[in-house]
């Protein structure tokens, strides 16, 4: 059972170390050329401290200044003649709006020789936003997208149209000067007009399309906000240039690659996983009883980002429930251990990444006289979790590209001899 945890964390650690934003931004940052004019350096997402740092350290006083925005307890120093903000995600706050707003003062008034170098990773929808609506009416609608299982693409296709900087609106405000922006994906496909709300990429989304989504899950919006859905955003930008710098593949990649080191024999399963969390955690350890039977080691790795379906009033996140739903499958098949975990170190409003769970875990919690299912229900997955030592806690990780998930089956006969 040691044996599992000290395979499982190894692939966890060595993943999330691999898509650190230095190297990528550091690269994007080879070709560039800020000659001719003043150069704005604006950052958002919850990796933004990390990529701001990597760019300070490369281009030195050749910033002229800037502001990043991230998340709180993602700051980690100060950062040379850049304005730096902690705000509030996944719903904005007043500091989002604060710095925003700080962030929009920085590019006005550049002309066309001067430049713009802009750092996105995801969460930069709740950080990076300056609201068309009244703050209480966005605040309220991106909290009934998040409890009705909106996909990330559906609350992206809503929050664009509420903003001035999201949609393409952020390039609009920076021209006549050239944005060069550094993407870190943090979406399924890595569609850049939804990453943070793609600021600077042409919407590829319509009115229409926002609207329905209105309908769909009978959100509770008013006529001013309606009015706002159905104006158009940018569709054309003759001022960027965008380069992506990773991915949840990267995460994959190295869980394949660490796995292989460690014995087991890889299966990349997808790095698209976007169903609801507990039904993923189930299907993929029923992966278990035939992995199992196999004569090697096995490792079952998916990327991806689920969705919790909210039913009841608990604490837990999204990776946290997909292990604990997990477990129920796992019981007892000797040798088995499953791990989902957040890239970024966050998962939903707690202070974990994911959760571990082994073939134990759902025994040694009936023994405790917790049931899963009822945990589920009421969306409590980080305390249970919690009881048997299962949360996964890596703080603030510096990246930001979706949620790693691995299931190690090591097979009678190495299931037994860890017992």
């Amino acid at each position: 059972m040691q044996r599992l945890y000290e395979d499982a964390k190894k692939i966890w650690q060595r993943a999330i170390q691999s898509a650190l934003p230095d190297a990528a931004v550091a690269r994007a940052l080879e070709k560039a050329d800020f000659s001719g004019g003043r150069l704005v350096l604006v950052a958002a997402g919850k990796a933004a401290w990390q990529m701001a740092k990597v760019a300070c350290d490369i281009l030195g006083n050749q910033i002229s200044g800037g502001v990043v925005v991230t998340k709180y307890d993602h700051v980690k120093g100060p950062l040379p003649g850049l304005e730096v903000y902690e705000a509030g995600h996944p719903v904005p706050d007043e500091n989002s709006f604060r710095a925003t707003a700080r962030a929009v003062e920085a590019v006005k008034g550049l002309a066309k020789e001067d430049h713009v170098l802009f750092l996105l990773s995801g969460g930069g929808s709740a950080l990076f936003e300056q609201p068309l609506c009244t703050p209480e009416q966005l605040q309220s609608i991106t909290s009934q997208l998040l409890e009705c299982s909106a996909d990330i693409i559906e609350i992206n296709t809503i929050r664009k149209r509420l903003s001035a900087v999201k949609g393409g609106r952020f390039a609009r405000l920076c021209a006549p000067a050239q944005v060069f922006s550094v993407v870190l994906s943090d979406i399924v496909g890595d569609p850049l007009d939804m990453i943070a709300s793609g600021p600077a990429y042409p919407d590829s989304t319509t009115c229409e399309e926002a609207l329905s989504i209105v309908e769909k899950y009978g959100l509770k919006v008013d006529g001013s906000v309606r009015e706002l859905l159905a104006q158009e955003t940018p569709k054309e930008l003759d001022n960027v240039a965008t380069q992506i710098t990773g991915s949840v593949r990267q995460l994959c990649a190295s869980a394949e690659e660490t796995a292989r080191e460690l014995g087991y024999q890889p299966v990349v399963l997808t790095d698209r996983l976007t169903c609801i969390a507990r039904e993923a955690g189930e299907i993929l350890a029923g992966l278990a009883s035939s992995g199992r039977i196999a004569s090697r080691p096995l490792a079952f790795i998916a990327g991806g980002e689920t969705v919790v379906r909210l039913t009841g009033k608990g604490l837990g996140g999204r990776n946290q429930e997909l292990a604990l739903s997990a477990a129920r499958v796992l019981d007892e098949q000797e040798g088995t251990a499953l791990f989902s975990v957040g890239s970024d170190g966050t998962d939903g409003p707690t202070d974990a990444a994911g959760g571990y769970v082994d073939y134990t875990t759902a025994g040694r919690l009936r023994r405790m006289g917790v049931e899963i299912e009822e945990v589920l229900a009421e969306n409590d997955s980080y305390h249970a979790l919690e009881k048997v030592g299962g949360l996964i806690k890596t703080g603030a990780t510096g990246t930001n590209v979706n949620d790693l998930t691995v299931l190690l089956v090591r097979g009678q006969d190495a299931g037994e001899s860890l017992s």
